[in-house]
This record gives structure tokens, C-alpha cells and sequence, in this order.
């Protein structure tokens, strides 16, 4: 008689079993967009190329592309224009469909477009994918212009302050001297702040959505976590991975660190409900080490899905730029930073956010208020945690809508 097949675990009990992750073969090294890509529908503009762009941090950069969308017209005026900043893995295809170029429709096409709430056919909508980013702006995968190769790990350090500084050149070269509003969420609604506080007479009206005037302790935390991940992969090569094979890039650093960060944007009623304990591999009687409970692959979902289009080293980078995020730094205090905001405030908090939870933006609100400025605060009621802004977009337009339609152009 002939020996039944043995069982995975018998012979590998601690082993992961290769089903449950896709084959490497199948990742690519690095997700960003890359020269030679599919354009879709970005924009481009050069600059810092006669002289070089100094970050905040004391880098250098010379000679930088920024990608840019837009959708609408400027009128003569110049008035109807609103700068739309985005989060940490969002780029410049805030509004659109999928396409060639475009993996994903736009991250807030809900919101953008014509007859939505910031309706394309009246206001003049731009999205800039941030500096650091890996999307068509200038970031850790572009090609070096002073030599072969992508920059890699030498590409320096950015802050908030840089990125808001290439979106000021974007906006002198589309001839908008003052944004009608500035609107953005999370690492966007840290930019929306930086520009009222950099460019005070620039900015018309300021929306700032689950954001923060300066990182806290915890969020430190999550986010360096997640760095630490992507280091402590061994095809992360300290940053040198872009000329690796297919398959050979940090994509499970990435990956985990996606993970981590997932965990942090959703809030424990919409996992209970969404998953509850419902297995994935039966049990059976048999308990083996890698059976998954079914929100283990949604979190294995989300890690693979970020790794196909996402770049390790823009994570490392614009998580850092989050974690370096301090209004106050630099300027004297808080109080003199939100001193230096002039344009009327709508801060949106979410009530079930424990990564930038509501405390943050009431206590923004209080903090302009309080030196004299005008700032308001609305509540977004949902159990999505933190990414409800890009979920529970009526919450967003109830409040959205009037602010914009009441900022004096």
C-alpha cells in the first residue's frame, strides 16, 4: 500500500508556505513610473537647472523634474485655481480614470470633477506628485541627470517645506499668484498648512483633512517602524537595488511595511466587522503556524498590492518628511507659526482616526483661533478610521462645498 502525501507541516512546520505569498518572479524591483513609461496624464517641468534647489535639511539638487495634473481651465482672473495636495502614496492622479500610465483611477475622483464637489467646471484643480515621490517627480528612482544611474540612496532628505517650495514653482509657471484654496489630506494637509504658513498671501482658503501641526510621538513610531522593515530586508542593499532582476527588489520590506501601516488607517470596528476571526486555511483540528485568519490576507493584499506600485526608498523618504513635520520648528513657537496663517481654516477631523486622531485638528483650530484667526472644524463620523477622507466623500463635499463657495477669491 502506498504512503498517503505527507502534509506541508510535517516536513516544513515553521516554514512559509509559498501560496500565500505571489511568486517573486511576479514584483517588480521597484513600482515607480520611470522615463520610457506610459505617460497618462501627467505633466512635467524642469527646474533648479542653472542653479542648485537647497533643501531645508542642508541636501542639494540640481537640475529636477516635477510632475503635475490638471484638470479645468484658469480663467482671466487667475482666481479659480486650488492646489490639492496628496498623502503619503498618492501622486498626481488625484481625479481620472485608469489607463495607460494609471493603474488606479484618480485617488479622489469622487470628490474631483465636473459637478463633484471641487467642481471642474469652475475651479482650475492641480495635483503635483510631492518631490521625494515615484510617480514622475523627482525622487530616490529618477535617473541622476550628472551621471548613469537612478539616485538611490543618495538621494538627500526632504521636508514638508521642500515640496511646498516645487509646488510654488509649479504654480508661478501656470501663472496662479494666489491659490484660491489649498486642500489636502494627511502628508497633504501637512503640505495645505506649510503653504499658509510659507506663502501666507498666496493662499485664499486652507483645508486641512486627519492632519497634524507637528508629528507626534506615536505617529513617529508607526512610521519608523515601517522604515525599519524595508532596512531589514536584505534585497533592500542599503538602497542600491534598482539594477536588481525582477523579483530581487525589497518588495517584501515594502510589503510588511504597508502592512504595519495598514493596521494604522483602519479602526477596530471595521476590521471586527469586515473579518472578524473567520479563517482563510481551514482549521481542521490541526493547527499549523501560517494558517491566516482572514484579515492576514487583506493585510497580504494591501503589502503586494503598494510593492507593485510604489518605490522602497520614496516610502523611507516621505515617511521621514512626515515624521520631520513641525510648523513650529524654526519659527519661534506655534503660536508665531499660527500667526503667520491669514487664509480662513476648515479642519476636518475623523472620529475613529488613531493615526492623526481628531484631537489634532480641534486642537489646530483652537491654536489659530486663539491668535486671531479664523478657523472652524468639522467632523467626519465613520468607522474607516483614518483613510474615511478617501472614503466617506459626502461627509467631505457637506463641509467641502460651502467653505470654498464662501473664500473670497
Amino acid at each position: 500500500m502506498t504512503d498517503a502525501p505527507g502534509h506541508w507541516a510535517d516536513e516544513h512546520p515553521l516554514a512559509v508556505p509559498p501560496w500565500i505569498q505571489p511568486h517573486a518572479s511576479t514584483l517588480p524591483v521597484t513600482g515607480a513610473w520611470r522615463p520610457g513609461d506610459p505617460l497618462g496624464q501627467r505633466q512635467f517641468m524642469r527646474m533648479a537647472v542653472d542653479r542648485a534647489f537647497v533643501l531645508e535639511g542642508g541636501g542639494q539638487l540640481q537640475d529636477i523634474t516635477i510632475c503635475f495634473e490638471t484638470w479645468g481651465s484658469l480663467n482671466a482672473e487667475g482666481d479659480n485655481a486650488i492646489l490639492v495636495c496628496h498623502a503619503l502614496t498618492g501622486d498626481s492622479h488625484a481625479a481620472g480614470p485608469a489607463g495607460d500610465g494609471h493603474p488606479g483611477p484618480g485617488w479622489w475622483d469622487d470628490v474631483i470633477g465636473p459637478g463633484k464637489a471641487i467642481d471642474t467646471d469652475r475651479w482650475f484643480v492641480v495635483c503635483v506628485n510631492v518631490l521625494g515621490g515615484c510617480q514622475g517627480s523627482a525622487g530616490p528612482a529618477s535617473p541622476r541627470p550628472d551621471r548613469p544611474g537612478s539616485y538611490g540612496p543618495a538621494f538627500p532628505v526632504v521636508s514638508i517645506r521642500d515640496m511646498v517650495r516645487t509646488q510654488a514653482r509649479i504654480a508661478d509657471a501656470l501663472g496662479i499668484g494666489r491659490w484660491h484654496a489649498v486642500v489636502g489630506g494627511s502628508m497633504g494637509g501637512m503640505q495645505a498648512l506649510e503653504w499658509a504658513v510659507m506663502y501666507p498671501e498666496r493662499v485664499g482658503a486652507l483645508v486641512a483633512i486627519a492632519t497634524c501641526s507637528a508629528a507626534s510621538a506615536q505617529q513617529i513610531a508607526w512610521w519608523s517602524t515601517g522604515r525599519r522593515a524595508i532596512a531589514l530586508d536584505p534585497k533592500w542593499r542599503d538602497g542600491h537595488y534598482y539594477d536588481a532582476d525582477v523579483g530581487d527588489g525589497p518588495h517584501a520590506g515594502l510589503a510588511l511595511a504597508r502592512q504595519i501601516s495598514q493596521v494604522t488607517f483602519r479602526s477596530d470596528d471595521v476590521f471586527t466587522d469586515r473579518f472578524g476571526r473567520e479563517p482563510v486555511e481551514p482549521l481542521a483540528g490541526r493547527f499549523e503556524m501560517w494558517q491566516r485568519f482572514q484579515v492576514e490576507r487583506y493585510l497580504d493584499y494591501h503589502g503586494v498590492k503598494l510593492a507593485r506600485r510604489f518605490d522602497a526608498n520614496s516610502y523611507l523618504l516621505l515617511t521621514k518628511a512626515m515624521d520631520l513635520h513641525d510648523l513650529a520648528r524654526g519659527r519661534g513657537g506655534l503660536e508665531a507659526s499660527h500667526r503667520r496663517i491669514s487664509a480662513p481654516l476648515l479642519a476636518m477631523g475623523i472620529t475613529s482616526d488613531i493615526l492623526y486622531p481628531a484631537y489634532q485638528q480641534r486642537d489646530l483650530v483652537a491654536g489659530v483661533n486663539t491668535v486671531g484667526g479664523q478657523a472652524t472644524y468639522h467632523e467626519i463620523d465613520s468607522p474607516h478610521g483614518h483613510d474615511a477622507f478617501l472614503i466617506a466623500h459626502d461627509q467631505v463635499a457637506s463641509a467641502l462645498v460651502p467653505f470654498l463657495d464662501k473664500a473670497q477669491p
